[in-house]
């Protein structure tokens, strides 16, 4: 399987048999499949593609799905690739990831690979399957700065790469830094996770103004966090208790949702969040963050096996990292489709991860936006 090989549509629809909700099956070859991290968009802007990670060769590739024709094209062909790494520009031209200790970009049209950054004897990514073990980058809303971070000798690095000139710039270093995320309302400003004990950190684009933005309490288990669009806030897991959020300018905290929220993320609007549901699995849930704690309706119940069973109990690293097991392909990381009408979700439920498209009945798109909950 060579780069921009091309194969038939995988597509298939069915009804979840629980809501009715009609569902788009992408990928059904008997290997594992996945969409990028929940917090990573899966298509371009324009929705002409739709980007994902397959074990089809026997390796990880990234692939997309040209949606107008259901046909399959693999992208890349190289050793190496970190498959949470990639960063699908949004007007649609790159897939950005890293293989390898290098950064690379791969043109969709042209299928041409570019490096854009060696760092030699380096760790992009940690070991493990959670936080920085899973090596996620981000890539500005404008397309124009892509960071990435990488380790030396036990030290974590931030960097910041200019798309159009090529510089590049280490902008912090420290203990951990993982799950980078561009505000997008503002391309000179990130999140980045701090240690398992102290996540939620904002750095400016140019390394000034780094500052922990929410101070853990004992016991809590904050995690998974995101930007909600149009309000320079920051979104975060308070798991099992739901999702809260911090207005990073003001400070001002508000509870987002009371539900067991596991992996959730806004639409480009900001008017609607998806979240995956764990101990119990609920299903995908869509609510109005703006409501606060409101009406939340399930979209679907994708029977993904959700390994994790460190999930199931109080914090657990109190006393430091423990090893875990967490396959990040058995979780359904929901996310929106840019013009809101979608949720993309990973499931194993077939025996193969493989990914589908939930299409959201236009009356429930209407309720919850419009509602107060």
């Amino acid at each position: 399987m060579a780069r921009g090989s091309l194969y038939p549509s995988e597509s298939r629809r069915f009804a979840d048999a629980r809501t009715g909700v009609t569902i788009r099956q992408v990928t059904d070859q008997p290997a594992i499949h996945h969409h990028p991290f929940f917090i990573v968009p899966a298509y371009d802007d324009a929705m002409a593609r739709l980007i994902f990670v397959s074990h089809r060769s026997g390796q990880p590739e990234i692939y997309a799905e040209e949606r107008a024709t259901g046909a399959i094209v693999q992208l890349t062909e190289r050793a190496g690739i970190a498959e949470y790494s990639l960063a699908p520009s949004h007007d649609g031209r790159y897939v950005y990831f890293t293989a390898g200790t290098g950064g690379f970009r791969v043109n969709t049209e042209t299928f041409k690979e570019e490096q854009l950054l060696d760092f030699g004897a380096i760790r992009l990514r940690e070991a493990g399957m959670v936080a920085d073990a899973m090596g996620t980058t981000a890539l500005s809303f404008d397309d124009r700065y892509w960071a990435l971070r990488f380790s030396v000798d036990g030290q974590a690095n931030l960097a910041v790469f200019d798309t159009a000139s090529g510089d590049c710039q280490v902008i912090l270093q420290r203990d951990t830094i993982a799950h980078l995320m561009f505000c997008p309302d503002d391309s000179s400003l990130l999140y980045y996770a701090g240690p398992l004990k102290d996540r939620v950190w904002v750095i400016n684009r140019d390394g000034s103004g780094n500052r922990r933005l929410y101070q853990r309490q004992p016991g809590e288990w904050i995690t998974h966090e995101v930007w909600l669009p149009g309000r320079r806030e920051l979104a975060f897991v308070d798991w099992k208790r739901g999702i809260r959020a911090i207005q990073v300018d003001s400070g001002a905290e508000r509870r987002v949702a009371s539900f067991n929220a596991w992996h959730a993320s806004p639409n480009r609007a900001g008017s609607l969040m998806v979240a995956d549901t764990n101990f119990p699995d609920i299903g995908i849930q869509l609510f109005n963050p703006r409501a606060g704690g409101g009406e939340t309706v399930t979209l679907c119940y994708p029977g993904a096996s959700n390994v994790g069973a460190h999930w199931g109990g109080p914090f657990p690293y109190e006393q430091g990292p423990i090893p875990v097991y967490a396959p990040q392909h058995t979780h359904p990381h929901p996310s929106f489709s840019p013009d809101g009408n979608l949720v993309v979700y990973t499931s194993d439920c077939s025996g193969s991860a493989q990914i589908y498209e939930a299409e959201i009945p236009e009356t429930l798109l209407e309720r919850l936006t419009n509602g107060t909950g």
